[in-house]
């Protein structure tokens, strides 16, 4: 592991793609059968393989505990020296170098032993035990090894290595087509098996498997409609975008597992989907989104928060909030009985609808659980426009603009497939808070709490916080006056004088408990900074509870004046 923690650090040190292109193969040639799977799962940051539903349980809090007990310091050794870096790894590294550890070399863990050991921590049950297991992991580990293990555990490496950078490498060290392994690893879905089946010349043998979940095909934001045309065109497909749970469906014979966009398994969540689906006369895996749906109607999704995270939602629950899974494409599909199933991520979108299309779904308007997404074709950008505010009057977030040919491609923002949205508003705040930022941005305070005016109390209220919209030289240069007008500090988080109005665009407003307004914004980021305003002059909780009430007699309007399609369309 130690000589793992070696090659990370090498790569990241290096901006250049060729060369951790090439430190990557150098490296994967040298491992045995055993070390290589491990290694190369390792370098994705995470524990185990993406399609493996195990997590190893392990938070922040108990490494710390477990780090600064190691250690013989105090809690707040960890926690400044996190705050140096917003890098855990980085922060243990720090602490046990300050203590003095240095383990001998023979007693340092190999890949396997880690390994083995981030199972037996998944394993286990109760912080106490897992942090045990964690210990003696440590203990034989020197700083740079304890901060990758660290690193590893947590799901952020930070080393650099962008989407299909370990694809190209395990092709290069191996020498293999590129485009073989990209195929092979998008099916079977784990990276160190993809690595030895490149090894192994075995590539042609990966296939897709069912309750393994896939990467999510993505798509790319956009919002002029000539130039989605002008991408896409000349005729381009569009679907609702809804606000709702991305969530992949496996079936096979009455077996469904339903997975979320983190490809972890939610079907204990969603068991009126699960029972709908067990009774259906094929398998395979479809893609779509689970709705909250009542009377017809779709159910804003500050509704179907109430459902989020719940392993086995009540009888209430489900009554308050029921749900549907609306398809939009069909990536692999069987007759059932035990036949195999047909990946279809090759094939054209048109070809995947179709295929969609022709499946026997118990559709919500019959008082089933299924839906398929509302389709329709745009041959221009007035028509594009136009199917935009449809959507909208149907409560959907805005569109999703698809070229018909196009293949799905797991895990990739491509340009076969773009979201078209649009701030429904802006609203002038003032920044109250300042946070430290993470990744490339952990030396700035580029997180933002905002809030706006109560006049009828005469005091700030929250309203909410965002992290994207300027520059990083707009950010360099707050982070100089928010650190010269710090009011108060509280860990990573300072209070600053209010007087930095920035304004905020967002795609949905909605009541909301969490934040003293009594609102929250979905989607909000930073428009700009707007200098040439005071404190005095930021919207207030009377302005945006108009904007939110007129946002919801529009919405209420079209939805109730037009035909059915509050609802995705079931034909």
């Amino acid at each position: 592991m130690r000589r793992w923690s070696e090659l990370a650090e090498r790569l990241a040190a290096t901006t250049r793609t060729s060369e951790k292109t090439a430190l990557l193969a150098d490296y994967l040639r040298t491992l045995t059968p055993d070390e290589l799977p491990t290694a190369a799962i390792f370098l994705t940051g995470r524990p185990f393989a993406e399609a493996d539903q195990r997590a190893a349980g392990l938070g922040w809090s108990a490494i710390a505990s477990t780090v600064t007990d190691l250690a013989g310091v105090s809690r707040s050794a960890i926690g400044e020296a996190y705050d140096r870096s917003s890098d855990l790894g980085m922060a243990v590294a720090d602490v046990l170098t300050a203590a003095g550890q240095s383990p001998p070399p023979e007693v340092s863990p190999t890949l396997p032993d880690v390994a083995e050991a981030f199972a037996a921590i998944e394993a286990v049950s109760g912080s106490a035990r897992k942090s045990t297991i964690l210990r003696g992991l440590l203990e034989r580990s020197d700083p740079l090894t304890a901060k990758y293990l660290v690193k590893i555990l947590g799901g952020d490496l930070r080393i650099g290595l962008r989407e299909g950078l370990v694809d190209a490498a395990i092709a290069r060290a191996f020498d293999r087509p590129l485009d073989d392994v990209k195929w092979a690893g998008m099916l079977v879905g784990d990276t160190g098996q993809l690595a030895a089946l490149a090894r192994d010349d075995a590539l042609a043998s990966a296939s897709l498997a069912l309750f393994h979940p896939l990467k999510f095909m993505l798509a790319s934001p956009a919002e002029d409609a000539a130039e989605i045309i002008a991408r896409l065109g000349p005729e381009v497909w569009v679907e609702d975008k809804y606000d709702g749970i991305r969530a992949q469906l496996h079936k096979q014979g009455d077996a469904v597992r339903i997975y979320s966009r983190d490809l972890h398994d939610i079907s204990t969540g969603y068991p009126e989907i699960v029972e709908a689906a067990e009774v259906l006369g094929w398998d395979g895996i479809l893609d779509g989104e689970i709705l909250g749906w009542r009377d017809g109607m779709v159910l804003p999704f500050i509704a179907l928060q109430g459902r989020l995270g719940r392993k086995a939602p009540s009888e209430a629950i489900r009554a308050e909030v029921p749900v549907i899974y609306v398809a939009f494409d069909a990536l692999a599909l069987g007759p059932g009985d035990g036949a195999p199933i047909e990946a279809l991520l090759r094939a054209p979108l048109r070809e995947r609808r179709a295929r969609l299309d022709a499946l026997n779904l118990p559709v919500a308007i019959n008082g089933g659980r299924f839906a398929r997404s509302h389709l329709a074709v745009a041959a221009d950008d007035d028509a594009l426009e136009a199917a935009f505010l449809d959507a909208r009057a149907r409560r959907n977030e805005g569109l999703m603009v698809k070229d018909p040919n196009s293949v799905y491609v797991p895990g990739r923002r491509g340009l076969g497939w773009l979201k078209m949205k649009k701030a429904l508003a802006t609203i002038d705040c003032v920044v109250v808070g300042v946070e430290v930022g993470h990744g490339k941005r952990h030396g700035v305070l580029s997180d933002y709490t905002f809030a706006i005016r109560d006049t009828a109390a005469d005091r700030l209220v929250n309203i909410g916080k965002a992290y994207s919209g300027l520059t990083d030289a707009e950010i360099a240069e707050m982070t100089r006056w928010f650190e010269q007008h710090t009011i108060a500090r509280f860990g990573r988080y300072r209070q600053v004088e209010p007087t930095v109005v920035v304004e905020i665009a967002f795609d949905v407003i909605v009541r909301s408990q969490r934040h003293a307004s009594g609102f929250s914004l979905r989607f909000p980021r930073i428009v700009r900074l707007r200098p040439d305003k005071t404190a005095d002059e930021i919207d207030t909780v009377a302005t945006v509870t108009a904007l939110y009430e007129g946002l919801q007699h529009g919405a209420e309007h079209l939805v109730t004046a037009g035909a059915r399609p509050a609802a995705p369309r079931n034909d």
